[in-house]
């Protein structure tokens, strides 16, 4: 069974497609994790590297326990950088970033706004 949904799968690669990106241009490599885990860190190569040379990016991802998981997660890691590089208009992740922003202003206005109060 895998971890990954036939869905998110499939919305990686119209991204991917979108974008244009040659999937050939990626190069993959396999290390050691680091951190807890045991014996299965230290005897598996399950982090991921991924190397995009077209726009100088380099993901690692080791947030999962398999191999298969952490390639899907590191892909579509690399996915948003090159995104953010070549459309930001488009960014979701740009879009969660500014979200983000715009409430923690909020926040700042409103602390503000009671300490002028008090």
């Amino acid at each position: 069974m895998s971890d990954i949904t036939p869905a998110k799968a499939q919305a990686l690669k119209e991204r991917i497609a979108r974008l244009k990106i040659d999937l050939r241009l990626v190069d993959e490599q396999f290390t050691r994790g680091s951190g807890k885990g045991g014996q299965k860190i230290n005897k598996t190569s399950n982090a991921v590297l991924l190397r995009y040379a077209p726009l100088g990016l380099v993901v690692r991802c080791q947030r999962e326990r398999k191999r298969s998981v952490n390639r899907f997660l590191a892909l579509r890691e690399l996915v948003d950088e090159i995104e953010l590089k070549i459309s930001p208009e488009t960014s979701e992740r740009l879009r969660e970033i500014e979200k983000h922003r715009k409430s923690k202003a909020r926040a700042r206005a409103r602390a503000r706004d009671r300490a002028e109060g008090a």
